[in-house]
C-alpha cells in the first residue's frame, strides 16, 4: 500500500500523461518546478517500476546514526532521578563527564519535552535600556551585590560575589546572610589577589552606603580609606554584570552542590573557589580585557587591611578613663602622659580577635571592669530580714526589735528557725502554687460552678452567679465565679466549648 500527499500525487499524474505522450517533457518540468533532466529520471524509473517512482528509497527505515532506544531510556532515567534541575547545556556536559553518554543539546531536547521535563528560564518583558561597553581594562570598575538563596540544605544563605567589569573574573564566598562583615572581607580576597582597583559599582543598599545608611556605612568609610570610589546604580540592570552572574551560579552551582552532597558553609565555599571557579567560571564565563595591561595597583606600605577592612565605631573616655562597649565596661591600662577624658577612642572589632581600642593611632590596652549588679526585689527583701534579725542580736531582746522594725514578733521567731534550719537562703519566698487560699469557696461549690459552666457554655459569668445561686441555696457572686473560671482556664467562651466537646467525646 503506498499513501501519496497531494503533491506525490499531482507528480504521479504528470509523469503518467508524460509517458502517454499527452503532454511534453518541458510543460511538465514547468507544471513541477523541476529541471528536464529531473523529469526524464522521473519517467525512466515510472517505466520500471511504476507508480512507486514517487517514494523516496529511505521511506520506512531508521536513520544509520540513530541513537539506541536503551540510551534514551537510560538518560531519561537519569533526568528523573538524577539530573532533575540541571538545564540542556550543563546536563549534556554532565552526561559526558560523569555518566560516559555524549548526546547532542537539541536531542536531549527531545527527549526531556517526551517526560514533560525541561527546565525554562523566567522570561519577562523588559525596559528598552542601552546597552554599556565592558570597561576596556581590568581593575576600573568592580561590581558587588550579595544573592540570598536556598545554594544548599534547606535554610537560606547568601553568596556575596565581585565581578570585573571588563573580564568577568569573579570572587565570591558564602555567608549566613549579606552583612558588613562579609563585604569586608570578600572586598579584602579581592584586593590580597589583585590588587586595588579604582571603582566600585554597587546598589543603593545601606551597607554600602545608600541612603538608609548615608555617610556612616563600614563599606563606605573602607572605601575612602583605600581610595576606591563608591558609584551607586538607578537599577539592577544597571550593574547587570554581577546580576547575570547570579543567574549563572543559581542555575548551575546549586545542581552542583546538591550532586556532591555539600550542606555545610565550609565545604560549599571550598567547592566554589576550588572547583566550580577554575574549572568552569575561568574556562567559559571569563573573558580577555581591550587592553592586556590590568589598571590593578598594589597596595601602599603604609596600608594595613586589618586596620581598614574592619567595623570601626567609636567611644567617648570618661573621667576615670573608662568606657562601654558591648553592655560591658572597661578601664585603660596603657600608661598615659596626659589625660584624655571626654575623647573618642576607635573601637576596631574583628570578629575572630575580638575588638582592639586605638587612640591617635596607637593601641591602648584594656581590661573589662566587673561592677557589682544590682540587687532584685527577691534580694532585697532577704536583705530586709537579715537586717531586722541582725538588730535582734544586737540588743539582744525580740519584743525591742519588734517595737523598732515595725515586725512582729512571731513573723521574727519564725524568721529565726528558718535561718537556723537552711541559713539565709530558707528566708526566700517558698511558691506553693497548690495552696488554697482559706477565703476561697468551698471546693463542692467550687466543682458545680465549673460542672455548670460546662453544660451551659455560651452563658456568662453573671447569669451562671445567678442560675447557681437559685440552685445551690448560696450567694455566688459574679468575681466570685470569674475567678473560678481563671483558676480552671475556662475563662472565655471558647475555652468553655472546648471542653465540653472534649467531655463529649470522651463520654
Amino acid at each position: 500500500m503506498i499513501v501519496m500527499d497531494s503533491k506525490a500525487q499531482l507528480t504521479v499524474d504528470i509523469i503518467a500523461k508524460i509517458v502517454e505522450g499527452r503532454i511534453t517533457i518541458a510543460n511538465g518540468a514547468k507544471l513541477l518546478s523541476k529541471c528536464r533532466r529531473t523529469i526524464e529520471r522521473y519517467v525512466t524509473r515510472y517505466q520500471q517500476v511504476g507508480i512507486q517512482f514517487v517514494v523516496h528509497g529511505n521511506s520506512g527505515k531508521s536513520p544509520p546514526n540513530k541513537t539506541p532506544t536503551s540510551i534514551k531510556k537510560t538518560v531519561q532515567a537519569l533526568i528523573k532521578d538524577k539530573y532533575f534541575d540541571l538545564n540542556l547545556l550543563h546536563l549534556a556536559e554532565k552526561l559526558e563527564t560523569d555518566e560516559h553518554i555524549v548526546v547532542k543539546r537539541e536531542t536531549l531536547r527531545g527527549w526531556a519535552h517526551d517526560i514533560h521535563h525541561v527546565k525554562r528560564a523566567k522570561r519577562r518583558r523588559g525596559k528598552a535600556r542601552k546597552c554599556r561597553e565592558r570597561m576596556e581594562a581590568a581593575g576600573l570598575m568592580m561590581q558587588m551585590d550579595g544573592s540570598p538563596h536556598r545554594w544548599f540544605g534547606d535554610k537560606k544563605h547568601c553568596l556575596i560575589a565581585m565581578i570585573d567589569d571588563a573580564t568577568s573574573e569573579v570572587h565570591a564566598e558564602f555567608f549566613p546572610s549579606e552583612t558588613t562583615a562579609g563585604c569586608l572581607k570578600v572586598m579584602r580576597d579581592c584586593i590580597e589577589t589583585k590588587g586595588l582597583f579604582k571603582t566600585l559599582y554597587v546598589d543603593r543598599a545601606g551597607i554600602f552606603g545608600g541612603p538608609k545608611r548615608c555617610n556612616f556605612s563600614q563599606m563606605q568609610r573602607a572605601c575612602n580609606e583605600l581610595g576606591i570610589e563608591i558609584i551607586f546604580a538607578n537599577s539592577p540592570q544597571g550593574k547587570g554584570r554581577i546580576e547575570r552572574a547570579f543567574d549563572t551560579f543559581q542555575d548551575r552551582l546549586v545542581p552542583e552542590l546538591r550532586l556532591n552532597n555539600i550542606n555545610a558553609i565550609a565545604a560549599a565555599n571550598a567547592y566554589l573557589k576550588h572547583v566550580f571557579i577554575p574549572q568552569f567560571w575561568q574556562s567559559q564565563i571569563q573573558v580577555k580585557s581591550k587592553h592586556t595591561a590590568a589598571e590593578f595597583t598594589p597596595l601602599p606600605g603604609y596600608a594595613n587591611l586589618d586596620n581598614i577592612c574592619v567595623i570601626k565605631d567609636h567611644r567617648k573616655i570618661r573621667n576615670d578613663h573608662t568606657f562601654s562597649y558591648g553592655n560591658k565596661f572597661y578601664l585603660i591600662d596603657s600608661p598615659l602622659k596626659y589625660s584624655i577624658a571626654n575623647q573618642k577612642i576607635e573601637i576596631r572589632n574583628t570578629s575572630k580577635k575580638g575588638f582592639t581600642a586605638h587612640f591617635a593611632g596607637r593601641k591602648l590596652a584594656v581590661t573589662e571592669v566587673t561592677e557589682p549588679g544590682k540587687l532584685v526585689a527577691e534580694d532585697l527583701a532577704v536583705q530586709k530580714k537579715l537586717e531586722v534579725l541582725a538588730l535582734v542580736e544586737k540588743l539582744g531582746n525580740v519584743s525591742m526589735a519588734s517595737r523598732q522594725s515595725g515586725v512582729s514578733r512571731d513573723t521574727i521567731y519564725r524568721h529565726l528557725k528558718l535561718v537556723k534550719q537552711g541559713g539565709a537562703d530558707a528566708l526566700k519566698r517558698q511558691e506553693t502554687p497548690n495552696l488554697r487560699h482559706k477565703n476561697c469557696v468551698d471546693m463542692a461549690i467550687e466543682k458545680a460552678v465549673v460542672q455548670f459552666s460546662i453544660e451551659h457554655p455560651h452563658l456568662g459569668q453573671q447569669k451562671v452567679a445567678l442560675k447557681m445561686t437559685e440552685a445551690l441555696g448560696v450567694d455566688v457572686s459574679t468575681s466570685g465565679v470569674r475567678s473560678m473560671w481563671l483558676r480552671n482556664n475556662m475563662n472565655t467562651t471558647a475555652l468553655r466549648v472546648e471542653r465540653s466537646q472534649a467531655l463529649q467525646e470522651s463520654a
